[in-house]
């Protein structure tokens, strides 16, 4: 090894590679270790990105990236990557941490990931990528681990030492104590020659750094760019294993996965490990082995089964982990808009497709945490957003998020309308009579004020003043009541007589009448949201629209379609005093067009308009014709369907069939332009086509077929084939497996056997001393792919004899015959006897 250069001064190019010569470059996509790395695909995304660091072993580390989300009309999604695939937002937990905040000022999106007491583990490349419709950009950056520095903790009072042998207040103070302990210098030993390629080579990426400064190597980027060449040229074998298992694997949660590697000696035993601990065949856990090869499938994978697996052979082991990934949670039940009046409880409602998930509640981009306005609830599968008393300031679009989807819903607040119910009535009084004025509005919580020519009237001995429910008015009298159910639009006295346990009193009267008059509220239709915009259902399906509307007295509801009015033996309505009802039981194509609603009060008036459209499968194109064929290709062309259905024509699907087989192949799907190009066809054959349309509804029933073909010729020089002979295969029969002679017990089924083989397929008899058996129950003959079988149920001494099975077809004949002795078990009465 040559001699440690010591570094050279800034702005020197140092060069120190063993070789002494000039590393390579290494690959653009690749970068060094604890250097920092080139960004990726520039798109302006990330305004901060992540740098690269050498973290402390047992400390945290955070890296920060702000994303620019001006430009983006919905929100980013961010990745965090170790290498090349492992996505890290499935491993988050006390470990690994992330934080996402938004400033609405900037539109600034912030990403933060921090790792909770770094590892050794954690050393490598990682990589944060942001994605948005069609932008996109990344970042990657390196984390090493270094051991913490030991600090050694001594006691100074212990330094100062006093001498002699008197007390401790005796003697003079020695500081000999504090000084340091100098080593002695010890002969130089001969340097021992070291090979610095073998100790990189089986180093950890983390420990290069300190190496090169052990060796006195400066030039640790070229000494790493020669060292990765070397690395992938000269492979670490293994003696025990011929294949090892995978650096990961993933696997989807209830899935199963196969763990599997190749021995050199296919009789050797290994051992399972995970997390360290051994693992035993069980349901959960399969082991199979196959020649050299040892499997380990796991079953139904849980979060448990999420940990660090190794194969061990002797000394020799293989090591893997495998990450088990949460399906995404769903929303199957979307958020609805809420509209609500000030001071009104607020209820969101949203169903996920697992219980006991995890979501995320945001209001225009702002992440929503429990506080004394807002409640979260769960109870299964449901999640509630509550806000107990709505205000102003809550109007906005609320978000719920889960790992697989998201939902949003828009509040409305609506400010009450104060509204005079029962305005003051003129009165004409006699002097020293009482004068009562009453008034009467919307709200219960508004106090009024009342005024006296343009003066404020202010309560005193001789003026009262009274607030009971929504009744405001200066009162003397200490009985207020009500008439209910009284004729609108007359004029009516009344009269009040106050009654004791001695009788009525005179009866006092009004003194002028009161006209009966109906307390009236404008009329307002309250559109769904989702009848704001076109209405879309398919033929034969059931349309159900209920639309809420105020006023009083009941207002007249009209619907119209398309400026006429409604035919209601195609269309079902009902109303009611806060609702009507459109229904249609079995949607067509004739309900289709614009929809008028209208509530009147008089001369009041509320309308709006719904769009309703009734969609079909489209018809098939028309006109498909092969305009032109060359090489391999053939050009096809055709023109939209007569019938689109009732909506835009989304796509088409072009399908191939050869004429020998007629057998139909998709060829190209989703294709918008009536017009297309197949390519790779077979040269030698002769094809047709066929198109389908699409549309929102899907597929057409019927396809669109070409009205010529497209042949493709052959080119080239041809191969001349000798015509086939046919091999003949017929043979006489003949008996590959004789007949053995048996021996057996009486009242013991026994069974006799002999394959033959012949074609035509022989007919087969069997004979039992040269006399044919026939459909004797006691016997049963099988022929299974040309073994025969015969089964003799129960035999006794009668049974014993000669039996022969002869196979004849139209080539020849054969035979084979045995003897059976039946013999009786004598044993047993000896036994008793």
């Amino acid at each position: 090894m040559p001699e440690p250069k010591k570094p050279g001064a800034k702005g020197e190019k140092v060069e120190a590679t063993p070789a002494d010569k000039p590393a390579e470059e290494l690959p653009e996509d690749e970068h060094v270790p604890g250097e920092e790395p080139q960004m990726s695909q520039i798109s302006g995304l990330l305004v901060e990105k992540p740098q690269s660091v050498t973290a402390v072993k047992g400390k945290n580390v955070t890296f920060v990236t702000k994303v620019d989300s001006s430009q983006m009309l919905r929100k980013p999604t961010m990745k965090w990557l170790k290498g090349k695939w492992m996505d890290l937002g499935s491993k988050a937990g006390k470990h690994l941490q992330f934080k996402e905040t938004y400033d609405r000022n900037t539109k600034i999106y912030t990403y933060e990931m921090t790792i909770v007491k770094v590892v050794d583990g954690d050393a490598g490349g990682y990589r944060c990528e942001v994605t948005s419709k069609d932008k996109c950009d990344s970042c990657t950056f390196d984390i090493s681990v270094e051991a913490a520095e030991e600090t050694q903790q001594t006691n100074i009072l212990e330094a100062f030492k006093r001498s002699g042998d008197a007390g401790e207040d005796a003697g003079e103070l020695d500081f000999s104590g504090l000084l340091k302990k100098r080593e002695r210098k010890q002969k130089e030993e001969p340097e021992i020659d070291v090979d610095v390629w073998e100790i990189l080579k089986n180093a950890k990426p983390c420990d290069y750094e300190k190496i090169a400064f052990e060796y006195g190597i400066t030039d640790l980027r070229g000494l790493l760019k020669r060292l990765k060449k070397m690395k992938k040229v000269e492979p670490k074998k293994s003696d025990a294993f011929l294949k090892k298992l995978d650096p990961a694997y993933s696997v989807e949660k209830g899935k199963k996965i196969q763990l599997s590697v190749e021995l050199a000696d296919p009789n050797a035993q290994v051992k399972w490990l995970k997390n360290g601990q051994e693992i035993k065949p069980s349901a959960k856990y399969i082991f199979e082995s196959v020649g050299g090869i040892r499997k380990l499938i796991i079953n139904k994978c849980t979060l448990a089964d999420d940990a660090a697996y190794e194969c061990v052979i002797g000394e020799e082991k293989s090591f893997t982990e495998v990450f088990v990934q949460e399906p995404p949670v769903t929303i199957t039940k979307m958020l609805d808009d809420v509209h609500v009046v000030v001071g009104e409880k607020v209820e969101f409602e949203v169903e996920v497709s697992e219980e006991g998930a995890n979501v995320k509640w945001k209001k225009d981009g702002v992440e929503l945490s429990r506080d004394g306005k807002y409640r979260f609830k769960k109870d299964g599968t449901k999640h509630w957003l509550i806000i107990n008393e709505a205000t102003a300031e809550d109007i906005g679009t609320y978000y719920v998020y889960t790992s697989g989807g998201e939902s949003k819903g828009e509040l409305e607040v609506e400010e009450k309308e104060l509204e005079v119910l029962q305005s003051i009535a003129d009165l004409t009084l006699k002097a020293a009579e009482q004068a009562v004025f009453k008034c009467e509005v919307s709200d219960e919580k508004v106090t009024g004020k009342w005024f006296k020519d343009g003066v404020e009237v202010i309560p005193s001995d001789r003026i009262k003043m009274t607030h009971i429910g929504r009744y405001s008015g200066p009162l003397t009298a200490t009985l207020i009541d009500s008439c209910i159910n009284l004729p609108v639009g007359e004029k009516m006295l009344f009269r009040v007589t106050a009654v004791n346990i001695a009788g009525r009193s005179p009866p006092a009267v009004m003194a002028q009448a009161v006209t009966i008059r109906e307390i009236v509220e404008r009329p307002k239709i309250r559109l769904p949201r989702q009848l704001r915009t076109k209405y879309i259902k398919r033929v034969g399906e059931k349309v159900n629209l209920v639309i809420p509307f105020q006023g009083k007295p009941r207002p007249v509801v009209t619907w119209l379609k398309d400026g006429a009015p409604l035919d209601t033996g195609l269309v079902n309505i009902r109303t009611s005093d806060v609702d009507t009802i459109l229904f249609i039981r079995q949607a067509a194509r004739e309900h289709s067009g614009q929809y008028t609603l209208s509530v009147q009060i008089e001369n009041m008036e509320d309308k709006v308009n719904l769009e309703i459209q009734i969609v079909d499968k489209p018809g098939p194109p028309i006109a498909v014709t092969v305009t032109d064929v060359w090489g391999f290709n053939a050009a096809l062309e055709w023109k939209p369907p007569k019938d689109n259905g009732n909506c835009e024509i989304t796509g088409y699907t072009i399908q191939k069939a050869d004429l020998k087989t007629k057998e139909w192949f998709t060829v190209l799907e989703h294709n918008r332009r009536p017009s297309c190009t197949v390519s790779d066809l077979v040269m030698g054959n002769e094809y047709t086509f066929r198109v389908f349309s699409e549309n929102i509804c899907g597929m057409s029933d019927d396809a669109g077929i070409s009205k010529n073909t497209a042949a493709i010729a052959k080119t080239g020089l041809q191969q001349n084939l000798k015509p086939y002979k046919e091999k003949d295969m017929c043979s006489s029969p003949k008996f590959i497996t004789p007949l053995v002679d048996r021996s057996v017990i009486a009242g013991y089924s026994a069974a006799i056997s002999c394959a033959v083989r012949g074609h035509p397929k022989p007919k087969i008899i069997w004979m039992k001393n040269k006399m044919i058996i026939g459909e004797d129950p006691k016997y049963l003959m099988q022929n299974n792919q040309g073994v025969l079988t015969l089964n003799i149920r129960k035999p006794s001494l009668f049974d014993g004899g000669k039996y022969t099975c002869r196979a004849i077809n139209d080539l020849g004949e054969d035979e084979v015959e045995c003897k059976l002795e039946v013999r009786v078990l004598k044993e047993k009465e000896e036994v008793k006897k």
